[in-house]
């Protein structure tokens, strides 16, 4: 029997919030806006909701409930799990996929968030003002043809990212996200506001609330299922670890909807902080990815105290990748501290420095190998592509086989019996049977 991990959340509230933030990141800030103004918006929201409660709440749960029965690292949870049930120890590669995707993830993520500290600095120097559409491309351009600088803020975001990992579950991760994830909350309520006076907001409104049941394709069901599973941080494992560090009295149902509706929050209040600005300014919601980037500096520029807000913006999106990044590594962190007996602070540093050196191929992609392809795609777009699209569905799909089918009934009726029988029932069933349908659906659309 391995060790169990003896770490725990000091409170129900501690876990809600380390849980939010890891889920909370740049799937909410960059990449709900551009998905939702891209698929229709109130089509795109309306589905995402359904995802979030059918997909992503059942398959949440599933992890939790198998890290705090086995209190461990993903890999060696699998392994006793196998063992207790006696069944195949293969299981236990499904914690290894996991540490897998979270390593790509991390390290395309801390790529990202690089950037927003750049352009947190580009917003505080007044480099955006007055700037037209033209020159605010021409700035995004000549800031991606600069490897050395995007190797400059991959590090510095890698480096503070670690440096609280290093610090250990209550000392790092809890302590930073209890002060983050409220300043996160109230920076983005007062761009919401500001967003809300100065822009468009009965247009935004319209677009991202009027729920048309015409307007829904089946892409649109594919993108916001996808975005599911990315958004709720589910099917790699992290959950599993928060899992494992959850005192036996917090009830696992009632705490997984708060970091539900806190984390689908977060990306609707993102999206009322960036539609209205660009309704007002008869701008695009269909910019895609560059909607952040390229597009909002150019509302930002003409606004009053434009500086400012464009600051505060990308100040809150380095918030929000941090708090998520800090809970992605963990994982990473605490499987190999486990697995190869090492200290925290060695295990940090491998595992950020394993996602710093793969983050460079991804941000060589921009400029030195952007001619370099594989499957049609450069290699930010493959290494993201097969994270999100590749590991978090067949991760999903192995935990909720887990937790459906291997685990005896009786272990998810005690872990969850606090919810209530109907609710164990519906989870049950969601768990056995839609998951799985739906993560086949994710497959179908990106093989075939």
């Amino acid at each position: 029997m391995t060790k169990q991990l003896t770490a725990r959340w000091s409170s129900r509230w501690a876990f809600i919030l380390a849980a939010t933030g890891a889920a909370v990141g740049l799937g909410n800030i960059w990449r709900f806006p551009y998905l939702a103004g891209s698929n229709g918006g109130s089509a795109f929201l309306l589905i995402y909701l359904i995802c979030i409660i059918l997909f992503g709440l059942p398959i949440l749960a599933a992890e939790i409930i198998i890290g705090r029965h086995t209190r461990n690292n993903p890999v060696n949870a699998l392994q006793a799990i196998a063992t207790e049930h006696n069944t195949s120890q293969k299981w236990q590669l499904l914690g290894w996929w996991g540490v897998i995707g979270l390593v790509l993830i991390l390290s395309f993520y801390s790529v990202v968030s690089g950037w927003s500290i750049a352009y947190f600095i580009k917003s505080i120097s007044g480099n955006f003002k007055n700037i037209t559409a033209d020159q605010a491309g021409q700035i995004w351009g000549d800031f991606l043809n600069q490897p050395l600088s995007l190797l400059g803020w991959h590090t510095v975001f890698m480096t503070i990212t670690i440096s609280i990992v290093m610090r250990g579950v209550n000392k790092g991760l809890e302590k930073t996200t209890n002060f983050m994830m409220p300043l996160l909350y109230l920076i983005l309520i007062s761009l919401v506001i500001f967003s809300c006076s100065t822009g468009a907001p009965k247009q935004a409104m319209k677009f991202l609330f009027t729920f048309n049941l015409h307007q829904i394709t089946p892409g649109i069901i594919i993108a916001a299922l996808g975005h599911a599973f990315f958004t709720l941080a589910v099917g790699a494992g992290a959950m599993l670890t928060y899992g494992a560090y959850a005192p036996k009295n917090i009830n696992i149902m009632s705490s997984i909807l708060v970091v539900a509706i806190l984390d689908v929050l977060v990306a609707i209040l993102a999206g009322m902080a960036i539609f209205p600005i660009v309704f007002a300014y008869h701008l695009a919601p269909t910019s895609g990815p560059g909607l952040m980037f390229v597009t909002l500096p150019v509302s930002f520029a003409h606004m009053h105290f434009g500086s400012l807000v464009s600051a505060g913006f990308f100040l809150l999106l380095f918030f929000a990748s941090l708090t998520s990044s800090i809970n992605l590594a963990e994982p990473i962190v605490i499987t190999l501290q486990t697995k190869l007996q090492l200290p925290r602070k060695t295990a940090s540093t491998i595992a950020g420095g394993s996602a710093w050196l793969l983050g460079i191929f991804s941000l060589l992609s921009f400029n030195i190998w952007q001619n370099v392809k594989f499957l049609n795609q450069n290699l930010f777009e493959l290494i993201s592509n097969a994270a999100t699209d590749i590991f978090l569905p067949i991760g999903g799909l192995g935990f909720a086989i887990v937790a459906g089918y291997v685990l005896k009934k009786k272990i998810t009726e005690e872990e969850l019996q606090s919810s209530g029988k109907c609710i164990y029932t519906l989870w049950r069933t969601l768990i056995r049977y839609l998951v799985p349908c739906g993560i086949g659906v994710i497959f179908i659309h990106v093989f075939l």
